[in-house]
């Protein structure tokens, strides 16, 4: 049987403890569309938002479960270290570097990563972000045709030792960006990065059951020595927006995720409808993963299943989409509920607290 083609990311889901913060983060200062407020389908109690682009594209999803009593979580194998998302040149982050710093917002970078160049914060619960410029690519220290081939050691400039930490920490924006400009709108999901304890183990299972091409083998250019791989949806000439996804190997390390507030719940990779669907689940159950039958999300349908190192993974349909119960104007604006729960929205709605409207659609 052939594997089906992973189209790229659908959505990534993390973990807030107070909604009307994370909206105020995510939407009044990173500018993006709440596409769709809901509640957790399987904990009705609470808030499940989502963040995106347009009708809520499949690839530019950010998507939170508030959980208000949950402890923090942290980074470790099995889990997400960060989220990095896509902007079209280095003068955009720097407008975006500006418009953190001036919110209280601690920025790392810009930090030249050959591939692309890369900011990074975090926001309120403690999730690590990254934004990253499109290019220069994957193609700029071996040939586009031969992508992941070998280990590619980063040059000397861009370790800690070679950097110049103060002038980096200077580089900003030279004037103050009080709202978000087209300029510097974020395209989307550049890429995702976990941490593994084995990355032969890994790649055996992004490459040989997810059918992800391996893109690049480098080092984590913080530390010089840790080996960092890259997978992505690649024909073999050019690298897909919208697909990489990265990890980090700590080889055996016992040193595990821990969910909670601040960390990723899940990601979410694409199936362009039902029948794409059904195939990725005929064919993960043929290679013998445990994976859940078809779950009906009402703006999508998904299946869930864990790689190797325990990481939660899902694959998404596109459709039936957002507008599927209210117009795409009006998108986010108020509380959707499936059909199912409609009946509690009274008691729903009075354990939810209310969120403020956009500022920008007043």
């Amino acid at each position: 049987m052939s594997t089906p083609t992973i189209q790229g990311f659908h959505h990534i889901t993390m973990v807030s403890t107070d909604a009307v913060r994370t909206l105020r983060f995510y939407r009044d200062l990173l500018g993006l569309r709440m596409v769709k407020q809901t509640v957790n389908f399987d904990d009705p109690g609470a808030y499940h938002l989502y963040f995106g682009r347009g009708a809520g594209d499949p690839g530019t999803l950010l998507t939170f479960f508030e959980w208000p009593q949950t402890r923090r979580g942290h980074w470790g194998v099995g889990g997400v270290h960060h989220l990095a998302l896509g902007v079209e040149t280095p003068e955009a982050q720097l407008k975006w570097k500006r418009r953190l710093t001036d919110a209280g917002v601690k920025v790392s970078g810009p930090l030249d990563r050959g591939y692309f160049t890369s900011i990074y914060f975090a926001d309120p619960d403690g999730q690590i972000l990254e934004i990253a410029t499109r290019g220069p690519g994957y193609a700029i220290d071996e040939p586009a045709d031969a992508l992941g081939s070998r280990l590619v050691l980063p040059p000397e400039s861009r370790l800690p030792d070679g950097r110049d930490e103060e002038a980096i920490a200077e580089r900003s924006w030279p004037e103050p960006v009080p709202r978000v400009t087209p300029d510097m709108a974020v395209f989307g999901i550049h890429h995702i990065t976990g941490i593994t304890n084995d990355l032969e183990q890994a790649h055996d299972f992004y490459a040989g059951v997810l059918g992800l091409p391996l893109v690049k083998r480098t080092l984590n250019q913080d530390d010089g020595r840790t080996e960092h791989w890259f997978w992505a949806r690649y024909d073999g000439e050019t690298v897909a927006p919208r697909s990489s996804w990265t990890l980090f190997g700590w080889p055996g390390s016992d040193y595990r995720a821990r969910p909670g507030a601040g960390q990723t719940h899940h990601v979410a990779f694409r199936a362009k409808d039902d029948e794409e669907q059904r195939a990725w689940l005929d064919h993960l159950r043929a290679a013998g993963v445990q994976v859940t039958p078809v779950q009906d999300r009402t703006y999508f349908r998904s299946i869930y299943f864990r790689a190797p190192d325990g990481v939660l993974l899902e694959i998404a349909t596109d459709g039936p989409g957002f507008t599927l119960d209210e117009s795409e104007e009006e998108l986010g604006r108020t509380l959707q509920l499936p059909a199912r729960l409609e009946p509690k929205r009274p008691e729903i709605e009075a354990s939810l607290q209310p969120l403020p409207s956009d500022p920008e659609s007043e």
